[in-house]
């Protein structure tokens, strides 16, 4: 099993989670993203959108960090990352697109730099962006939350898909200085995700090609 990956990227950060959680043993391929490497190397012959993560299992490559989640769900039964009942499976779906599909996409590093190369905006508006939109976006996973019974984690007493991408978000957002304020049971989620060693040795900093 290979994961391409960069170890700032958010996407390949979930990904690293759900690998240590099912405790599968992986090679680490490093595409340095913000250098451009993924539209210019080799990477860009193997994967139709050149994007990380892209991972390789059983003479497959796998795109996209939600679907490749829900693969090794599927492929690798345990731990579950997702609960076994419709309804549950539904809500750590839906706290997981709030991050994917409503905050990343408006912060990853594409956008980012869309809005100061081609509409010129200077650091601090760029940074206010960012903080703008992860605060609303966790505001409303945060409600999510209130609404499920208490539990460890976002959802249940053990880590799910969820986890796996809320962590990497406060991550990023603790880069830029976000406010997490007023935002309780996402933050005693993610403390409680990172007491794991899982989340721990996934974290960029452990990353073969971490960088300062």
């Amino acid at each position: 099993m290979k994961l391409h990956n960069y170890f700032r990227s958010s996407a390949s950060f979930r990904v690293r989670i759900a690998l240590n959680l099912k405790g599968l043993d992986y090679e680490y391929i490093p595409v340095h993203i913000a250098r451009g490497d993924h539209k210019t190397g080799p990477f860009s012959a193997i994967s139709p959108d050149m994007l990380v993560p892209l991972l390789e299992d059983e003479g497959e490559r796998l795109t996209q960090s939600m679907a490749i989640i829900e693969y090794l769900d599927e492929v690798y039964a345990e731990p579950a990352l997702l609960p076994h009942d419709p309804v549950g499976r539904a809500k750590v779906r839906a706290l997981s697109q709030s991050i994917a599909c409503e905050i990343h996409p408006l912060n990853n590093l594409r956008v980012l730099k869309y809005l100061v190369r081609e509409l010129k905006l200077d650091d601090d508006a760029k940074n206010a962006w960012y903080r703008h939109w992860v605060r609303e976006g966790l505001l409303a996973f945060e409600r999510q939350l209130a609404l499920l019974p208490a539990s460890t984690y976002c959802y249940g007493n053990t880590p799910t898909m969820a986890d796996c991408c809320l962590v990497p978000q406060i991550f990023n957002g603790q880069r830029f200085d976000c406010d997490f304020s007023g935002l309780p049971r996402t933050m005693a989620a993610y403390e409680a995700c990172m007491q794991l060693e899982a989340f721990q040795r996934a974290q960029p900093s452990q990353s073969p090609d971490a960088e300062a």
